[in-house]
């Protein structure tokens, strides 16, 4: 059979059209800026609460910050029985010891505070354990972190998220305005208070792999934040005696769908890692899933309505924004 006339195969493509599935529907008029007062609110209450949390209840951290030996052990005849093994290891003179469950019933987690000595000590400290719980076990994962590399650790995280912060803001600021760059970073700040206050709050332990979700969930964050910054800059060109708190909303609800979709679609997979992933990988996980609740959250309600009083400039033929509250005249 000879191929198509143009007119069957417009006929044929015509007739074939997929509907698109839509979670969000086009057109949404959400009012996002009139809780604005109440999400600066909550925001700005979530903040001084981790800041409280980090000065009071303090972080839960890891051996990557607080120097020691780490040791993963399995129960070879079956669940283990967690009140035992403490009064074996307790009673062996090294000090501090935290031991719990880790994952599976057979698994155990035990910490041993950082030991006077050196190298040596540290060395002495793991063959102790392993002569006091015998051959019943299985030694998974042993590791040492003494306090010069503690403490080397602590600073290198640290500089890295100030660093990443800082240039944020000097991206923003290249790419758009200083307006929107101080913004984004405000938000941002708000991102990493609320993942430390909540790790603080939940007792979770603070390694490095929670420092990585930090700097991750900060490129999440601004990635979002951009896209929005992104469509109000071209409706700034595009509506020029729109007022302000309308050309905001407006730019948020056409960026919602595709803010959503791509939360939503993230989320899945670190559900998927938080649940399936283990133990190991947990806690960073958890530390993903809330940075991206959070930092979807601030990008809409936090970083956005913050240019409202950021005295924003209008850079399209002269023209000044209209204050707040004059009517609303679009032109395309």
């Amino acid at each position: 059979m000879g191929p198509l006339a143009p007119a069957a195969r417009r006929t044929d493509l015509g007739g074939s059209r997929m509907k698109c599935l839509r979670f969000i529907p086009s057109g949404t008029h959400i009012p996002f800026l009139r809780v604005r007062i109440i999400a600066f609110i909550l925001s700005g209450a979530l903040a001084l609460g981790s800041i409280a949390l980090f000065f009071t209840v303090g972080l839960n951290y890891g051996i990557d910050f607080r120097g020691g030996t780490l040791i993963e052990i399995r129960d070879k005849s079956g669940p283990v029985d967690l009140a035992e093994i403490r009064a074996k290891v307790t009673g062996i003179g090294l000090g501090d010891v935290q031991i719990q469950e880790f994952g599976a019933p057979t698994d155990v987690l035990i910490r041993i505070e950082q030991q006077t000595g050196g190298e040596k000590s540290q060395q002495k400290s793991i063959a102790k354990i392993k002569a006091t719980l015998g051959d019943n076990v299985e030694y998974r994962r042993v590791e040492v972190v003494g306090p010069t590399v503690s403490g080397e650790l602590i600073q290198s995280g640290v500089i890295a998220v100030v660093v990443a912060i800082f240039s944020v803001l000097l991206y923003i600021w290249f790419r758009f305005e200083w307006q929107f760059g101080l913004s984004a970073v405000i938000a941002l700040i708000h991102d990493v208070l609320s993942t430390i206050g909540i790790f603080s709050l939940l007792g979770l332990e603070f390694n490095l792999s929670t420092v990585a979700a930090v700097l991750t969930i900060a490129g999440y964050s601004i990635n979002d934040t951009v896209v929005v910054f992104d469509r109000v800059r071209e409706n700034l060109r595009r509506y020029k005696t729109l007022s302000l708190p309308e050309l905001l909303n407006r730019s948020i609800n056409e960026t919602l769908s595709r803010t959503v979709i791509t939360s939503f679609t993230t989320l899945l997979a670190l559900l998927a890692l938080y649940f399936l992933g283990g133990e190991v990988i947990r806690n960073f996980s958890f530390a993903m899933i809330w940075g991206v609740v959070i930092g979807t959250y601030s990008s809409i309600c936090l970083a956005v309505p913050m240019l409202l009083y950021m005295k924003l400039p209008r850079r399209t033929g002269g023209d000044t924004y209209k204050k707040e509250g004059t009517a609303a005249k679009e032109t395309p």
